[in-house]
């Protein structure tokens, strides 16, 4: 990406979100256009495909607190692609201080061509680019990253799980060795000088940087190109990686991989690999954070009378609880340490939520029992006070 298609590119818009959206609508934005738009669901969809790539590309920047402070300081200073004068240049206003932007002084150390600290920082760590003068020569490129989803099962999800994950890449071409000239010997782009960028002048006395339009960004041109990789060094390959999934994982997790991405070109450090957790819902079970939820049914005399009942737990022998007298349904209890693994290796409880269960055919000798109840509770009645309240608003 050019650093103008940065600069004019409205992150916000992709994801339809506000620029004041907190971290949690970004993810929850991102996470529902993700699924819409992912190739899976939309096989031979090269629209979608394109949508799903730039729904990535903004997640990367504005779900990241960094990255996302230097796009919107970015942005903030350039506005709508453009250079916002200071005053005595045609009105406006500009809000930073031209020593903090460049590293130091007002037109001290800094030529046209480059920049210092600042505005250099801010491109430099989203795109990967250094400040490069023009003698250096080809400098190592960091891998792509890979985004790939994975679905366990809610068991695997509460207690880890190791799954076997295909993915499909760009690597180093192995019929050039990634030079993109099959004879191995490509040349350093004169236009460029190696760097891979071509200085762009946007006035104001200093230059914006492009990719090199003749090597593509590479630093490198080939003579004779590679007929696999048509000169461009890269070539798609598969492999298939054993993933551990941490336990306690939650639906919709997004686990970085570092190093597990796209390998790098000439020496540089592979990309980062991302992975899209689904969780499968439990026919028993629920989660509330890291507890796990159960509803367990009890008698009326259960929980009337009180008594023990037995709970089933997530992978391991049942639990015990005991009702005390009058339990109402609805009520909830906790197991404690039957839940969901933490970050630190603890686990979390579970929320047991009492349903008194009433029978729908009764034996006469139970009807007998039912009715001499009734006749002995027959001066009470529950809802008075409701009625009363509801009086009285």
């Amino acid at each position: 990406m050019s650093t103008k298609d940065f600069i004019e590119k409205d992150y916000y818009k992709v994801l339809g979100v506000p620029k004041d959206a907190t971290e949690a609508e970004i993810k929850k934005a991102y996470r529902k256009l993700a699924r819409e738009y992912h190739p899976d669901a939309n096989k031979g969809n090269v629209k979608a495909e394109e949508r799903f790539k730039e729904i990535s590309e903004a997640n990367d920047i504005l779900g990241d607190p960094k990255k996302r402070k230097e796009y919107d300081e970015a942005r903030a200073l350039f506005g709508n692609g453009g250079f916002r004068p200071g005053p005595g240049a045609g009105g406006g206003s500009f809000n930073f201080d031209l020593g903090d932007l460049f590293g130091g002084a007002p037109g001290g150390g800094q030529g046209a061509g480059g920049f210092g600290g600042g505005l250099g920082d801010v491109f430099g760590g989203l795109f990967n680019r250094g400040g490069a003068g023009p003698g250096t020569r080809t400098q190592p490129r960091r891998g792509q990253d890979i985004e790939s989803e994975v679905t366990l099962s809610f068991t695997e999800a509460i207690e880890g799980a190791t799954v076997p994950l295909r993915m499909s890449s760009q690597s180093p071409c192995k019929a050039c060795s990634g030079t993109g000239d099959k004879n191995g010997t490509p040349r350093v782009c004169p236009t460029c000088v190696g760097t891979g960028q071509v200085a762009r002048g946007s006035g104001g006395g200093f230059s914006l940087t492009d990719p090199c339009p003749d090597c593509k960004g590479r630093g490198l041109i080939a003579e004779n190109a590679c007929e696999i990789c048509k000169g461009s060094g890269r070539a798609k390959s598969s492999r298939t990686m054993q993933v551990r999934i941490p336990a306690g994982v939650s639906d919709g997790q997004r686990i970085r991989l570092r190093g597990k991405g796209a390998p790098g070109e000439r020496g540089g450090p592979a990309g980062d690999l991302y992975v899209v957790v689904h969780v499968d819902s439990h026919p028993v079970f629920g989660r509330k954070d890291d507890n796990l939820t159960v509803t367990v049914p009890v008698t009326f005399t259960e929980a009337a009378l009180g008594g023990e009942v037995r709970v089933p737990t997530l992978g391991g022998p049942p639990v015990t609880l005991k009702l005390p007298p009058g339990t109402p349904n609805g009520r909830t209890m906790r197991a404690r340490g039957k839940g969901a693994v933490r970050k630190d290796g603890t686990r979390g409880d579970l929320l047991v939520t009492v349903e008194v269960s009433v029978p729908k055919d009764l034996t006469g000798k139970a009807r007998d029992a039912l009715e001499a109840y009734r006749e002995a509770t027959a001066g009470e009645d529950p809802r008075a006070e409701l009625f009363q309240a509801a009086k009285g608003a």
